[in-house]
């Protein structure tokens, strides 16, 4: 007695407080035509109200729910939501009570009466015809342009970020224009950069010679090929008087006895930290490029052999940094598509990424474009990766007296064992089916087809508008067409029916295949079944 009163004061406020109504713009309709569901609710402006979703207004159907209209008052708040429902049968419905939850607490409407009535046919005026049958229409090609789309853009992007970088010919920086000039030019124009330094206005005299020095040792070692820079003053300078007497290098004795006492200067400049006069340096600087052009003229007329032997290291050259370029190229190619694929290990798994690769028969049906269609009467509702297609099912002649009508349907994938298939079955007589019974026979079917070790386990079945079923399910070794081998599958029976009528869904795949898993839960979200004739 106190946790009733407990209940009823704690719930005061509420039932105060709180109002809830629901109204509809129509209690008649013809089949298919929207009626207007209105639920009104007005709260404080601190309530917290929950609107139904989904499809609780069975039997009929939830077409659409509108956002919900806010109106302010005070500190009172009133919320609208319209629901547009139909339904596709004719007859007499209830829409059951909504449950609106407000800080929790559930709120019932009241249920409504609705007629729904069929649309008249003229039979008379109007010839009826029979069903077509099934047509076979072109497969679109929309998958394949997606995949080849997110193949190609990444393959772009790769190629022309390749070229910019690797095989275009980039515009030359005055460094790299100036490394392409031959020794002498070069030399020439490093020492005019020379004048133009401020080493001597900041009294810098050993990085004046340092490059002044450097400057001429590397065009002899390039344009005479003497070892230069590496050689002390007096080794250089034996090396040319060598190159002199031999009749290699026609340079005069002041050349080269000048030629030694700017080194013998740059040496006591960097070594025994000496400073000449400004006038001096720039008087050595002015004599290093005079030897430079003497040198160069006395330099003998290369040979048309020593010509092409150039030509061709030049070619040579050339061919080897275009190979680098390809190596450097592929080089990023295969870095960035190990990069890629380890990315895509890590974070979608390794079956994954093999499967995307090298393809995957169920994984193909799982992200291919599904189908959402009703089979046989009473009908089937089901989304698959396939339509189903219609069998010819011959009726036993024993069965005959028990069995009007049988219409199956089913997609069976030739590259993999999963299979889906309905059936809906309508009696002679309004007798309640025996789904007991009728799995029975289907795992017997199953045996004798070469199924071994079959377990089975039964729960109940609820659709998404809250039909019941029975659903029968379990695993086994599996016999596979054009193959003596057994394997391990699993497989899944739906039973739904009524006075006169039964529906079933089979499904069965391979044991392991996770893909096939996804389906298999998103076919059996889709099932929805007609519970009456």
């Amino acid at each position: 007695m106190s946790r009733c009163f407990f209940i009823v004061l704690f719930l005061t406020p509420f039932l105060s407080f709180s109002q809830v109504t629901s109204e509809v713009d129509t209690t008649f309709i013809k089949i298919g035509e929207q009626i207007q569901y209105k639920i009104t609710v007005e709260v404080d402006s601190t309530a917290i109200v929950f609107f139904p979703e989904d499809q609780t207004f069975s039997p009929l159907e939830m077409v659409e729910a509108l956002t919900i209209d806010t109106i302010k008052k005070n500190d009172r708040v009133t919320l609208q939501r319209i629901y547009a429902l139909t339904q596709f049968d004719s007859g007499a419905y209830t829409i059951p009570p909504q449950r609106i939850a407000i800080n929790e607490v559930p709120f019932f409407t009241d249920s409504v009466r609705i007629n729904v009535a069929t649309v008249p046919v003229d039979t008379i005026s109007q010839k009826m015809y029979d069903i077509k049958p099934l047509l076979n229409v072109t497969k679109s090609n929309s998958a394949f342009w997606k995949t080849l789309l997110w193949v190609l853009i990444p393959l772009l992007i790769i190629g022309g970020l390749l070229y910019w970088f690797f095989i275009r010919k980039k515009p030359l920086t005055e460094e790299q224009k100036e490394a392409l000039l031959p020794p002498y030019d070069r030399a020439l124009i490093e020492l005019k950069k020379l004048e133009n330094s401020r080493y001597l206005i900041q009294d810098e005299y050993k990085q004046y010679y340092s490059e002044l020095t450097d400057i001429v040792r590397s065009y002899l070692e390039e344009d005479v090929h003497v070892s230069a820079l590496e050689s002390t003053t007096d080794q250089l300078i034996d090396r040319l008087e060598m190159l002199k007497d031999a009749g290699e290098l026609d340079l005069a004795e002041d050349t080269i006895q000048r030629f030694k006492q700017i080194l013998q200067t740059a040496d006591l400049v960097k070594f025994a930290k000496s400073k000449p006069e400004t006038s001096v340096a720039e008087q050595d600087r002015k004599s290093i490029e005079q030897i430079v052009i003497k040198t160069h003229n006395a330099l003998p007329e290369p040979t048309e052999e020593e010509l092409r032997q150039d030509e061709e290291y030049l070619e040579e050259l050339a061919r080897k940094q275009q190979k680098k370029k390809w190596f450097v190229a592929a080089g990023v190619i295969v870095g960035l598509l190990f990069f890629t694929i380890g990315f895509a290990m890590v974070k979608y798994g390794v079956s994954y990424v093999k499967d995307s690769v090298l393809g995957h028969p169920t994984k193909e049906l799982l992200e291919g474009e599904w189908v959402s269609s009703s089979y046989g009467f009473p009908p089937i509702s089901l989304e698959t990766p396939k339509v189903l297609i219609r069998q010819e099912v011959a009726i036993p002649p024993e069965a005959k007296a028990t069995i009007k009508e049988l219409q199956a349907f089913m997609y069976t994938s030739s590259l993999s064992t999963f299979m889906v298939a309905s059936t809906s079955t309508s009696f002679t007589a309004e007798v309640e089916p025996d789904f007991e019974k009728t799995v029975e026979h289907l795992l017997k079917s199953f045996e004798d087809k070469g199924a071994k070790n079959i377990t089975t386990k039964q729960e109940e079945f609820n659709t998404v508008t809250g039909i019941k079923g029975l659903k029968t399910y379990g695993s086994g070794k599996f016999s596979v067409p054009e193959s003596k081998e057994l394997v391990n599958g699993k497989y899944v029976i739906l039973s739904f029916g009524g006075k006169g009528f039964q529906q079933q869904v089979l499904i069965s795949w391979l044991d392991g295949d996770t893909y096939a898993e996804e389906i298999v839960d998103r076919i059996l979200q889709s099932v929805e079944v007609k519970n009456e004739v």
